[in-house]
């Protein structure tokens, strides 16, 4: 276990004061407890600037949906909330910060492998791994705990009975995860992050490449976690944020335009560019 993960699942969360150059929205009141939090925040890929002077919260055990035009920097966001945006070739924050129970995740003591732990992601295309669907749940356990085969077995059958996969893969624990569908590979790499104990789960846009009812899968097993995990998933589809979200972002060019509850943000937007996008005319 590395030195991050004590002090982070042992700090009680922060009553953060307001953030430094917010916008004042019209918004109804948040509460101002958060467990993870953007400060001012400025990413670049390269030379291009994507997000500039982000300020935002996400609350414990709450569903919050990132939406806006293609473009606008929601995948960024998530990416720069779990220390991946890195990984992309010129890729980094260039301001700001980003607090998760009041540690900075840029600090320079901070673990980025601890971190991703912590705060899983789940991409818009599942990504398995060239091994057996058993191999691809305790792919990240492995690192970090040791299990008998038996332990992992029963450990295996609990994540894939929590994401409602094993019924359908029971037989097929040693066959190739690529075997799999596209509804079943995601609901694999959701058993695989949650392998990891995490506390919040992000998502880019898990429903866009899954069909009708692969969307549903995924839509009710939000709905389940959410008693569990933190969970910030990122939306093209305006009825989806509505239906598993309890608060939502709304990002244009780079920033973020309106904060609220999603009933307010949807039925009653505040800033006339959030309305325009809800009713459809842009985007």
């Amino acid at each position: 276990m590395t030195q991050i993960e004590p002090a982070l699942r042992a700090a009680p969360l922060p009553v953060l004061p307001p953030l430094p150059h917010a916008r004042e929205w019209p918004v109804e009141p948040l509460p101002t407890t958060a467990l993870l939090s953007i400060e001012d925040m400025d990413t670049h890929y390269g030379t291009q600037s994507v997000l500039q002077e982000v300020c935002c919260r996400f609350l414990e055990k709450q569903v919050t949906a990132i939406v806006g035009p293609s473009g606008c920097g929601k995948s960024t966001l998530i990416k720069a909330l779990n220390r991946t945006l890195e990984l992309t070739p010129g890729g980094r924050v260039t301001r700001g910060r980003a607090l998760f129970r009041g540690h900075d995740l840029y600090a320079a003591d901070a673990d980025p492998a601890a971190i991703r732990k912590q705060i899983g992601i789940i991409h818009q295309r599942p990504i398995v791994f060239p091994m057996s669907v058993q191999d691809n749940v305790l792919f990240g356990v492995r690192f970090h705990r040791r299990l008998t085969a038996f332990a992992q077995r029963e450990l295996a059958r609990e994540l894939l009975e929590r994401v409602g996969l094993w019924k359908e893969v029971n037989t097929r624990l040693d066959a190739p995860a690529a075997a799999l569908s596209g509804g079943q590979q995601q609901r694999l790499c959701l058993a695989r992050t949650l392998a990891n104990a995490p506390e919040v789960i992000l998502m880019d846009e898990p429903c866009s490449a899954l069909d009708p009812t692969a969307t549903r899968h995924i839509e009710a097993l939000i709905a389940e976690l959410k008693r569990d995990y933190t969970i910030i998933i990122v939306t093209h589809n305006m009825s989806q944020a509505r239906r598993v979200s309890e608060q939502a972002l709304f990002f244009y060019q780079g920033r973020l335009i309106e904060a609220g509850s999603t009933g307010q943000l949807f039925e009653d937007p505040h800033e006339p560019m959030t309305r325009e996008f809800v009713t459809g005319q842009i985007g």
